[in-house]
């Protein structure tokens, strides 16, 4: 099981470690090593939250999760997205913003340092969406029951989470973004850009899954009504339609889950550049650092993992809740990648540990109970 889930990812590490020998030396290799651990940590919560959706989904989909999705996550965020990026902020076409990429490395950095507020602008708000809606949502398993009662009961009303990210917005737009770091060291006023940059992460978060929602609850409606439908359906030898609603809800699911990889991928992109500003090696340690996400995301749905661990979903959200606070305040500080890790870490860690305390406890409770009965049996016997 083991082999067969992360199969590609040790194929592809081995082959992205023997690309940077021939490319770099031996110290591009230690680079990329690095790079690749440095994506994993950070985006450990992303493949949490993605198994979640991935469940959902049949085995075709997981396919083109995993083959499709990794080309978008590795060649598309990981490669192409920077270069675009730089393209888009300085004004320049690709074929030059390519040529700077490569040939002019130094200049390449500032130019991404310098688009670094819109980048999180975009991706804070399109994450701080998904944990204030799952934040807010009224659910019959609770982690943090002091915090997510009231804020299911708060949930009831109507866009609370759309103001919410909204009233983010203008704060951060106002105080952060209006001394945003840039490189050297020195800060600009990108109030406009970051205001920009968020309503258009917010529009995203809510067009790609308000679709995709959609179509979800389309597909559970006519599940529903399959079973009484299925005799008159086979009678008329024309069936609901199940596998194109059934297609288009993946298809806009899987282009969820693309959006939201490209979201946690920003702060990978961004804080690589602090270990190098080579693109080619960043390439290969974040596009090494994808697969084993990508992978782990598929072995926690096919273990049924998130089913045994039930608080692990919640200690992802959280994680992604923090991550979104974090890239709004590095529109003005830097924050240590080191830091943006080890608070989802941590999270996942301490949901873990509490799924599993509530494991024994149910174990515990079943034990007496059956005890319990075993002894009623015996009495009445006698």
């Amino acid at each position: 099981m083991l082999l067969k889930t992360f199969g590609w990812s040790f194929a592809v590490t081995a082959l992205g470690l023997a690309a940077a020998v021939f490319y770099g030396g031996w110290e591009a290799l230690g680079i990329v090593a690095i790079l690749s651990v440095l994506e994993i940590s950070l985006s450990f919560d992303n493949a949490v939250v993605n198994a979640g959706i991935l469940k959902k989904m049949n085995a075709f989909w997981q396919k083109i999760f995993l083959t499709v999705g990794v080309l978008i996550a590795v060649f598309g965020m990981r490669l192409v997205f920077p270069v675009v990026i730089v393209a888009i902020s300085a004004k320049m076409g690709p074929i030059e913003a390519v040529d700077l990429a490569l040939n002019n490395k130094d200049r390449y950095q500032e130019l991404v340092t310098d688009a670094h507020p819109s980048i999180a602008a975009f991706g804070g708000m399109f994450l701080l969406m998904i944990f204030l809606d799952f934040i807010f949502e009224d659910r019959d398993i609770l982690w943090l029951r002091w915090i997510e009662r009231p804020l299911a009961k708060l949930g009831k009303v109507d866009m609370l989470s759309v103001c919410i990210a909204l009233i983010v917005l203008l704060i951060t737009s106002f105080t952060f973004a209006t001394h945003a770091h840039q490189h050297g060291g020195g800060h600009v006023d990108k109030a406009q850009t970051v205001l920009i940059s968020g309503i258009a992460g917010l529009i995203t978060y809510m067009v790609v899954g308000g679709l995709s929602g959609y179509f979800e609850d389309r597909l559970e409606e006519d599940e529903e009504r399959e079973h009484e439908e299925e005799e008159e359906a086979a009678r008329s030898g024309k069936p609901k339609s199940a596998v194109l609603l059934a297609g288009q809800a993946a298809f806009f699911m899987f282009l969820y889950l693309e959006v939201l990889d490209a979201s946690f991928s920003f702060d990978g992109v961004i804080g690589a550049f602090a270990i190098t500003n080579d693109i080619v090696l960043m390439a290969l340690g974040l596009g090494i650092g994808a697969m084993y996400v990508r992978s782990l995301t598929v072995y926690l749905v096919r273990q049924g993992t998130l089913d045994d661990y039930v608080y692990l979903e919640h200690g992802a959200h959280y994680a992604i809740g923090a991550l979104a606070v974090i890239l709004m305040v590095t529109i003005q500080y830097e924050i240590n990648e080191v830091i943006t890790g080890l608070v989802g870490v941590v999270l996942i860690a301490w949901s873990f540990w509490s799924s599993v305390r509530r494991n024994k406890a149910l174990e515990a409770a079943e034990g007496k109970a059956e005890g319990s009965d075993e002894k009623t049996e015996v009495s009445s016997g006698v």
